[in-house]
């Protein structure tokens, strides 16, 4: 095995394990204070019980401190529509709810604001925006609807802009012969193979997360670069359509090899072509994203 390799996985199961590594200790699950529920109840009624659950998840991996967390709270509850458009959000109320201070929720709401999912303005307050007027692409919107009740509409978006951006990014880095990429990208097919063998599902993933994204990063085109969020978003949520990356097997792994040969050899019809075959390795992704159609 290689030293990429074996650092790999040893990150891998340190994080699997709950271990914080560099860096990680100031990140933890938001726990909610006692009586939390008494203080300003009526104002955040019907939010869905398992939310919660995967707000402090998803806190864990991304968030970080006090304000991290709260806006993995806040955005979740926005994207469930648990608070719906054009719904007020009073700084008051929400550090009371969530007992923050007025600075983590003035924070707090300006990333919000960024994402498009509320809006500041002098004498109307901070209110909910409409669907229409968040930004889909960021990868935090992305993970909060793959785990709402719009699970369904996102995990077949992602997979249709999948089938779009990656074969397109393959043809065309194939003509970009950067070989410390190549070898990158070889790499990572090595640490899945390891993965694969050793049932570390959490190693592999990561590892195809990561030839993805070397992947999109190589074909020489800024615009595509700006979407490898997009595409590690998709990777990242559970559950998503079935592709020849949401389950580890020997095609998977020869589909990731495949592609890059036709790299090295510069090859960009068979490098396009690889790409394909392994978003289609299983038959029910074609109930997801459907054959182009014939003119």
């Amino acid at each position: 095995m290689s030293t990429l390799a074996h650092t790999m996985m040893t990150a891998a199961r340190a994080a699997d394990s709950g271990l914080a590594g560099p860096g990680e200790l100031d990140r933890y699950p938001y726990a909610e204070a006692p009586g939390a529920d008494r203080v300003g109840a009526p104002s955040w009624e019907g939010a869905d019980p398992e939310l919660g659950r995967v707000g402090r998840r998803a806190a864990g991996s991304r968030g970080r401190g006090l304000h991290g967390q709260l806006v993995q709270q806040l955005g979740q509850m926005i994207v469930s529509g648990d608070l719906g458009a054009d719904r007020p959000l009073v700084p008051e109320e929400i550090g009371q709810r969530f007992e923050v201070s007025r600075t983590v929720v003035r924070e707090s709401l300006r990333v919000l604001e960024a994402k498009g999912l509320v809006s500041a303005r002098p004498n109307v307050g901070t209110r909910v925006r409409p669907v229409s007027d968040w930004n889909l692409l960021d990868p935090d919107i992305i993970e909060w609807r793959a785990f709402g009740p719009q699970r369904d509409d996102q995990r077949r978006e992602l997979s249709e802009l999948r089938w779009t951006i990656e074969p397109l990014a393959a043809r065309l880095a194939a003509g970009h012969g950067r070989e410390d990429i190549q070898q990158r990208l070889a790499d990572m097919v090595e640490i899945m193979g390891h993965a694969m063998g050793q049932g570390d599902a959490l190693t592999f993933s990561r590892a195809d997360a990561e030839f993805h994204s070397l992947l999109i990063q190589v074909a020489g085109n800024r615009m595509l670069e700006h979407l490898s969020g997009i595409v590690s978003a998709a990777l990242q949520v559970s559950g998503g359509p079935v592709t020849g990356c949401d389950r580890p097997n020997e095609a998977s792994l020869a589909h990731h090899a495949r592609i890059v040969d036709t790299l090295a050899a510069g090859d960009g019809a068979g490098a396009e072509a690889a790409m394909r075959q392994l978003l289609a390795v299983h038959p029910e992704v074609e109930r997801v994203v459907p054959a182009p159609r014939e003119h």
